[in-house]
């Protein structure tokens, strides 16, 4: 089976695991905001988005082209601070339809965030947020920022990719 990996990115760290991705299988790699690569031509695809504001990024552009995504199998990555979890879980519940994530297998990255980097309304956003937060690593996370990136983390990705890469049905 061919597959393709498709990623949004506001900051780079998704940008950064879907190159490393793409590197360690020989995948082709699209950024969905400037690319229009044809899915439709990828048996499987990988899938990957930050979360901006407790929402995946790329929502807007899989309920377009849910059609298309609807009858292959999907490898999700979420590259957020939080880790894997139910937070974490009720964010991609709130972004993506219920039977796309029924079919897809997840994996929770962490990533990174270096306030210096971020725009005068992220970086705003994130201090009022870490004024109300009651979990007092989150909250310092949120005012220092925090760099979780590790590329040993996309192993789990790379198995999955590697099975489906060998098989011809995939369920």
């Amino acid at each position: 089976m061919n597959g393709a990996i498709f990623f949004s990115s506001k900051y780079g760290s998704t940008a950064q695991y879907a190159h490393w991705m793409g590197q360690a299988t020989g995948l082709p790699v699209f950024n969905i905001k400037n690319h229009n690569a044809d899915i439709a031509k990828y048996d499987f695809l990988v899938l990957g988005s930050p979360i901006i504001y407790y929402k995946l990024s790329i929502h807007k552009w899989v309920k377009r082209h849910l059609a298309k995504l609807a009858d292959k199998p999907i490898i999700f990555f979420s590259v957020s601070g939080a880790g894997a979890g139910s937070r974490l879980d009720g964010w991609i519940a709130d972004s993506l339809p219920e039977d796309f994530i029924s079919r897809m297998h997840h994996v929770a990255l962490r990533g990174r965030q270096i306030p210096e980097q971020l725009s005068f309304y992220d970086r705003t956003m994130l201090k009022i947020a870490a004024l109300v937060n009651k979990d007092p690593v989150a909250r310092k996370q949120e005012f220092e920022g925090f760099d979780f990136m590790d590329k040993a983390s996309i192993e789990p990705i790379l198995e999955l990719v590697g099975q489906f890469q060998l098989s011809k049905v995939v369920t």
